[in-house]
């Protein structure tokens, strides 16, 4: 195994973007791609350790650009301010991640008929809006994502299967929001999951999550079993 990582500039219209991306050198040929979507602070060192993982169980990871080249967040005013724009305006939400879907399958290591998304946080409402455009890629997986519907995608048929990793005490996700999303992948005709996981907060992956106050707790049990779940959910879809 030799893990190979770099970054790649691509564009939306003006913005220029910078995406990390890995693959293992020791193997040849095109492969299965996930793109990763990063939270709130931008495209930072969590997305790409992410990235290295994906490499090694055989992907290319692609850590995607919501913000633009060089753009992170330091603390939680500078993350909302970020956010902000494209929770407010899910279309350009949309555009920006279609520019990342075309970007990667330019790559030559990237089997373009084999392509999913996952997120953490506001990456897991990115990668849910890149579905919910009828994207004709495999699937997605949304770790404690937000889940409200764009309003700009009713009709849509979602091609990609669906599976959102969720804690059953997240704040930012109250139960009407969880079933209004089952109901909305239902009418949409998606293939879609919603794990639960108990006693678990949002920002359940990331180690240094310590705000209970703020509803956001690191918890080892449900991080493991989320990305064992992503594995057997990648290994079904590019089978």
């Amino acid at each position: 195994m030799a893990i190979v990582s770099n970054t790649v500039i691509y564009l939306d219209g003006d913005v220029v973007l910078e995406a990390f991306f890995a693959f293992d050198d020791a193997l040849s040929g095109r492969r299965p791609t996930v793109l990763i979507n990063h939270t709130w602070a931008g495209r930072d060192d969590f997305v790409a350790e992410k990235a290295k993982k994906l490499a090694a169980l055989g992907y290319v990871g692609f850590a995607v650009d919501m913000y633009g080249k060089g753009v992170l967040g330091s603390n939680p005013e500078q993350n909302m301010q970020l956010m902000q724009p494209f929770m407010a305006d899910r279309a350009m939400l949309q555009k920006r991640m279609q520019a990342a879907l075309a970007a990667v399958k330019l790559m030559p290591w990237v089997d373009d008929s084999k392509i999913a998304a996952i997120g953490f946080c506001f990456g897991g409402l990115c990668s849910l809006d890149l579905a919910r455009t009828g994207a004709d890629i495999k699937g997605v997986v949304s770790f404690h994502g937000l889940l409200a519907a764009p309003g700009n995608t009713e009709g849509n048929a979602v091609k990609a299967k669906i599976l959102a990793l969720h804690g059953r005490d997240d704040p930012l996700v109250p139960l009407e929001q969880r079933l209004a999303f089952e109901q909305e992948m239902t009418e949409a005709g998606a293939d879609w999951q919603l794990h639960t996981y108990g006693h678990t907060m949002h920002a359940f992956t990331n180690p240094l999550a310590n705000a209970p106050e703020s509803g956001m707790v690191y918890r080892p049990n449900a991080d493991r079993r989320s990305w064992m779940a992503m594995q057997n959910f990648l290994a079904e879809i590019f089978a």
